[in-house]
């Protein structure tokens, strides 16, 4: 399409109409990042005698400021309060506290048998799955968040709508050779990281558990059983976490351990987000450095970020931190292209927004035009949010974005690939892996060492309620009701309207009569 929650500056770009747009140049300042939440625990040694301190890497919480096409210096807006940071600064600590174990129990030893478990979206690799994969995923809470109270419609709105969105779904994939090539790519991930892993002297095996379609995780994990893996870390392809990617991922993978004595006494830890990597970062500026020489004048072309959107609501009142890693790893890109004297203008939207609700913005589709009649000429895309080629980047970047763009006034177009089986990232992933592996089973925290956020997955559904916690109504837009064409009207009439419509699908699945029956839109499977 998959962390506290900030409280907003008025000047918030996630609810601002406009694009962000941002220019790199040799007197360009970054803002000023939050200070770090550093844990007080005391230091542990691990079996090299090494040194570590753990401690909490709180993401920073950066603002976006637009600008124009010319260099300038700006001041960014915080995205956070402090009373509302040193909330989740404190919750996470207190998670620390709880888990954190000392480091030496965990060295590996020969009779240690290591499993990679590399989690992702899945995908429909026929056009006979499009409709059961649409509704796998519709059908995932984290996906389409209903109200609790109407919870039990949850099945049947994700067969209305994914037999509803199934024919245009059909159409997209069959634009890029009949499926979704996914479940391929992620496997040769899967073998080029093993390949990794046994040339740095870890013999591992890797297994890959899908989301949505086969090989799912339950599958995965079977086989690791299977297998007799003793010590296992579980790596997210997703490099910025959010509630609705890797959040559902390892909530599913939480509930299989709990349930499976095998599996809650194997030593295990998971990396949620490995975005700030340098080996990732540096892996996507030499993709990006490469695609701009294709261009006749590299210096006048503008790098437009494009990922993968969420509802607004998931920022705003769920506290996922995926804008804010978002921001942050864009910005770490654009540090690296400048130490290489590269400077050009670049910009952040946000893609793939479907239903009514408000996604993050500015969105790309929009945003495209407005670059046009800006009269930018040179555009590279660069899909910065997924690590592999599938429906999103094949289709609708490659295709409608493209077609988009050239209507827009834009002259010349190109497009970063995904990094795929790029062999720096995958040493990346390899080297995280190891540098995991003495923490495996014993540190919820951030250490030196690794470079990444290490967190037991007997901790995830903690973890997530951390990030939940702050969960909250927003104010009503005006204390009394008022009639007309006012925000109020308008709020009570979409409430009024969102009861109405599920109470007509609810009435339309569990009836056979049902209007919907009756033209061919419901299949009759559903009676």
């Amino acid at each position: 399409m998959n962390f506290p929650n900030p409280t907003h500056a008025t000047s918030s770009p996630s609810t601002s109409s406009s694009y962000t747009l941002t220019h790199a140049s040799p007197n360009f300042k970054r803002p000023m990042l939050l200070p770090q939440a550093i844990c007080t625990s005391q230091k542990k040694s691990i079996s090299s005698g090494a040194l570590v301190e753990p401690y909490v890497n709180s993401n920073p919480m950066k603002s976006y400021i637009t600008a124009g096409f010319s260099p300038r210096r700006y001041e960014a807006q915080p995205l956070v309060s402090s009373q509302s940071l040193n909330k989740h600064v404190f919750s996470v600590e207190a998670l620390v506290t709880r888990t954190a174990q000392d480091v030496s129990d965990t060295t590996l030893n020969s009779d240690d048998k290591i499993g990679v478990l590399l989690l992702n979206l899945g995908g429909p690799e026929t056009l006979e799955d499009v409709q059961p994969f649409l509704f796998n995923l519709f059908a995932d809470p984290d996906i389409i968040r209903l109200p609790r109270i109407f919870s039990f419609l949850q099945k049947p709105l994700a067969q209305f709508v994914s037999v509803l969105r199934a024919p245009k779904s059909r159409e997209g994939y069959a634009s890029i050779g009949g499926g979704s090539p996914l479940r391929r790519i992620t496997d040769e991930q899967a073998e080029d990281l093993k390949k990794s892993l046994f040339a740095k002297n870890v013999p591992a095996e890797v297994y890959v558990g899908m989301r949505y379609w086969h090989p799912f995780t339950e599958e995965a994990i079977e086989q690791i059983k299977k297998d007799g893996i003793t010590k296992l870390v579980v790596l997210p392809l997703y490099p910025q976490f959010s509630i609705s990617t890797s959040g559902s991922s390892l909530r599913l993978l939480e509930s299989i351990f709990r349930e499976d004595e095998y599996l809650v006494n194997m030593e295990h830890t998971v990396l949620p987000s490995w975005y700030q990597r340098e080996g990732y970062i540096k892996a996507m500026s030499n993709l990006i450095e490469k695609e701009l020489k294709s261009f006749d004048s590299p210096k006048e072309v503008m790098i437009f970020f494009s990922a993968h959107g969420v509802p607004l609501a998931y920022v705003e009142e769920a506290g996922d931190p995926y804008k804010a890693e978002m921001e942050e790893c864009v910005d770490l890109i654009m540090e690296e292209l400048e130490r290489r004297k590269i400077t050009n203008a670049y910009t952040l939207a946000y893609q793939s927004r479907v239903g009514p609700v408000e996604w993050l913005k500015p969105y790309t589709d929009v945003t495209i035009v407005e670059l046009g009649k800006r009269g930018v000429k040179s555009l590279l895309a660069v899909p910065i949010s997924f690590v592999s080629e599938h429906i999103e980047t094949l289709e609708e970047i490659d295709v409608e974005y493209k077609e988009l763009a050239l209507e827009s006034g834009i002259e010349k177009w190109g497009r970063v690939p995904a990094l795929g089986c790029e062999p720096s990232f995958i040493s990346d992933l390899a080297d995280a892996v190891i540098e995991s592996l003495p923490y495996v089973g014993a540190m919820a925290v951030s250490n030196v060492n690794a470079r990444q956020s290490l967190v037991p997955l007997g901790s995830v559904e903690e973890l997530l309620a951390t990030y939940d916690s702050q969960h909250r109504e927003l104010p009503s837009p005006v204390i009394v009701w008022q009639w007309g064409l006012t925000k109020s009207a308008e709020t009570w009439n979409g409430r009024v309207a969102m009861l109405a419509v599920l109470l007509l699908l609810f009435f339309e699945v569990t009836t056979p009569d049902s209007v919907f029956h009756q033209w061919g839109i419901l299949m009759s499977s559903l009676r």
